[in-house]
């Protein structure tokens, strides 16, 4: 599996750069430490497996745009937002996540997250997702 995934402006997913970096930055019994993280961030799109938990990833997104629309064929994904607000686009209907509030998207859904302001969240998934989709 790639470690890193750079999506430039231009290309077929979105006019934005995504920074996705598959890497687990953290072995266990690590201390993760959130605010650091965040206060290193300069990405406007940044994703970063945190920690493997068992067959599934934990993952920080910092992230202020949209992302595309897609979907994961084999895969559930939960967002949990700790900072900001974040909106999940479905068809017909968005679901709004304010901080400490989180959503399971069902594999097969097709949604598009989009962050108006910057957003911090964790995402848990198994460590197989293709996290631009299918």
């Amino acid at each position: 599996m790639n470690e890193q995934i750079e999506i430039r402006a231009g290309d077929t997913f979105s006019p934005d750069k995504y920074s996705i970096k598959l890497d687990v930055k953290y072995p266990h019994l690590d201390v993760i430490d959130v605010p650091v993280i965040v206060s290193e961030c300069t990405e406007k799109w940044f994703n970063q497996t945190l920690s493997q938990v068992n067959d599934s990833v934990v993952r920080i997104g910092i992230i202020d745009g949209e992302f595309h629309w897609h979907k994961h064929d084999d895969d559930d994904e939960f967002f949990f937002v700790l900072q900001g607000n974040l909106f999940i686009e479905l068809e017909g209907s968005t679901i709004e996540l304010n901080p400490m509030q989180g959503v399971t998207i069902s594999k097969g859904v097709l949604h598009k997250p989009r962050a108006p302001k910057k957003v911090v969240m964790l995402m848990v998934e198994t460590k197989e997702i293709a996290p631009v989709g299918d």
